[in-house]
């Protein structure tokens, strides 16, 4: 069964006389009225001030980086809105079971998807997927991403990435990497290091990230490359080590570990983005008013604090830029894939 839950806009009582429900109403309608003059909102009466709530579709499952953002973030966008968000988490062949009823879904503004990386990687690691992923979408914004790290247990010994090609080339075939799956970005962030640095290292593909991040730390799997947030802890412990982290700049939270692109893998970069999108043939009023609605959110302290808190460097980027982001990570995670010969059973 899908969980679904609801940010609600704006408390409501369970009785009261159709008076007080009038006034409530008007005051509702009229709060909505002002966030949409303040951020140059066009009202739309379907989408907004009748109380419907804007459904948003996950096609990840409850605990994914990206429930947790954008729950995070939820209460905000209600009230950013003036309309109950309702999330509903749709998981099942990497995306693709959510993502069919996101683009099947009215084009109204009533019903949106939020996606991450595998979105675009998914049509070239699936032989069939029932949509388009750039033709039946319509990227909304970009709210943010989350770096990556490339990872070692502390029993191998490579300080760095460039004593780690060192090591993996004296010892062809005998080092080996995990991953949250095939296919999956964790999974094509470490083929695409193996690619570029041309090494010999297996792969080990999990269910997930926490099963990987387990067997990491215990020693089973000696590399991998995985999420910030959730290894900071374990890397300033020593229980993992930091070789390098994947963005094309170094991270706050890892002042101290150099980017693999500047260990000597010019280019290398890779981040977890996660991006509301709508069905294709979304009006553009409606586009505008749902980009200004999570614009409008991350102003919010409670929102914007929340993502930092998990990682995430705010994007915030407009409609027509998210869409060319798409389609050139689509182009590059393809080209990932093929180098890598990435296979999904």
């Amino acid at each position: 069964m899908p969980r679904t839950t609801t940010a609600p806009a704006f408390p409501h009582a369970a009785l009261v006389a159709r008076s007080v429900l009038t006034r409530r109403r008007a005051i509702s309608t009229g709060a909505a009225a002002l966030v949409a003059a303040a951020w140059g909102v066009p009202r739309i009466a379907s989408a907004q001030g009748d109380g419907k709530p804007l459904r948003v579709i996950l096609p990840l499952s409850a605990g994914s980086g990206v429930d947790g953002a954008i729950r995070a973030i939820s209460a905000s966008l209600a009230k950013a809105l003036g309309q109950p968000v309702v999330i509903e988490n749709l998981p099942g062949a990497g995306g693709i079971t959510g993502t069919t009823q996101i683009v099947r879904a009215p084009k109204d503004g009533s019903v949106i998807g939020v996606v991450s990386n595998n979105h675009v990687v998914n049509p070239s690691v699936y032989k069939n997927i029932p949509f388009d992923s750039l033709a039946d979408i319509t990227p909304i914004t970009i709210i943010g991403a989350t770096p990556f790290v490339l990872v070692a247990h502390p029993s191998v010994p490579a300080k760095n990435v460039q004593e780690l090609i060192a090591l993996a080339k004296s010892k062809p075939g005998v080092l080996n990497y995990g991953s949250s799956g095939n296919g999956t970005i964790l999974h094509l962030g470490a083929a695409m290091f193996v690619d570029r640095a041309r090494l010999d290292i297996k792969h080990i593909p999990y269910r997930g990230m926490g099963p990987l991040m387990n067997d990491i730390l215990g020693g089973q799997v000696q590399l991998g490359v995985v999420a910030v947030a959730p290894a900071a802890a374990h890397i300033k412990a020593g229980t993992l080590r930091a070789l390098g982290v994947t963005t094309a700049s170094r991270v706050h939270s890892l002042p101290g570990v150099p980017t693999i692109a500047e260990q000597g893998l010019p280019g290398y970069e890779l981040d977890g983005w996660v991006a509301p999108v709508a069905p294709t043939g979304l009006p553009k009023a409606e586009l505008a008013r749902l980009y200004n609605g999570f614009k409008a959110a991350m102003e919010m302290p409670e929102a914007h604090d929340a993502l930092i808190a998990q990682g995430y460097e705010i994007k915030l980027t407009p409609p027509d830029q998210a869409a060319a982001f798409f389609k050139t990570e689509a182009a590059r995670m393809a080209q990932v894939v093929k180098n890598a010969n990435v296979t999904v059973d």
